[in-house]
């Protein structure tokens, strides 16, 4: 591979990769694809992840009115509006089925997550998008390894199916190709706190698998 062949993106996740790597290690996702995992933690970490989404989903259009390309702004619309939607339908599914625990709003960690994405409207544009990008790359990594391994019949199946279907590797990749076009036209400095801000949302994505798993709650 040559300079000219490097992307901002390959940098990024080679900076987030331990994190990632930690992440497969999780009990929660080792009992997920397991079919293991207690549907309690399960359903806590999907009303968790619902509350998540709303601020995901705002994120999302910002990121749509913020960019001075049009396309990326026609592709951050089409996430907005489509790929959040898949998601929505399989949280209602089991939520609809075992019911919804997240009676006293955000845990901590879902807090400080969805904190961290709304601060970034005052961040630049090129910032925020790299702050989104670790939802779609994370959970589509994740979601593959899953599928290549998961125990079947598995209770979580449609969870498993969202995350590795044809579908969401090409909503993966197009956000990919978004953050690597804007850093494309950054500076150095611009581009490092986008790999900045890449590694801390990788953080966070580990952190709320692990406070789902400890059924997290407020200390006071």
């Amino acid at each position: 591979m040559t300079m000219t062949d490097y992307k901002w993106s390959d940098e990024a996740w080679e900076a987030a990769r331990p994190v990632y790597e930690a992440i497969t290690r999780l009990p929660f996702v080792v009992e997920l694809a397991a079919g293991t995992l207690p549907m309690e933690k399960f359903i806590f970490y999907l009303s968790q992840d619902a509350i998540y989404l709303k601020t995901y989903c705002r994120m999302l259009a910002s990121i749509a009115s913020r960019a001075d390309d049009r396309e990326i702004t026609e592709t951050f619309l089409t996430f907005a509006d489509d790929c959040v939607a898949v998601e929505n339908a399989m949280h209602a599914d089991y939520l609809s089925r075992y019911g919804n625990s997240a009676t006293e709003g955000p845990s901590p960690s879902c807090l400080l997550y969805t904190s961290i994405l709304a601060s970034q409207v005052s961040a630049p544009v090129e910032v925020q998008a790299a702050s989104i990008l670790p939802c779609f790359w994370v959970y589509y990594k994740v979601g593959m390894a899953i599928a290549a391994s998961a125990t079947k019949p598995n209770p979580y199946q449609a969870w498993i199916d969202t995350y590795s279907y044809p579908g969401f590797d090409e909503s993966t990749r197009r956000a990919i190709e978004m953050c690597d076009r804007l850093a494309a036209k950054a500076s150095p400095e611009l581009r490092r706190r986008m790999a900045e801000v890449f590694v801390l949302a990788t953080k966070m994505e580990w952190m709320f698998w692990e406070s789902a798993y400890n059924l997290e709650k407020w200390k006071i």
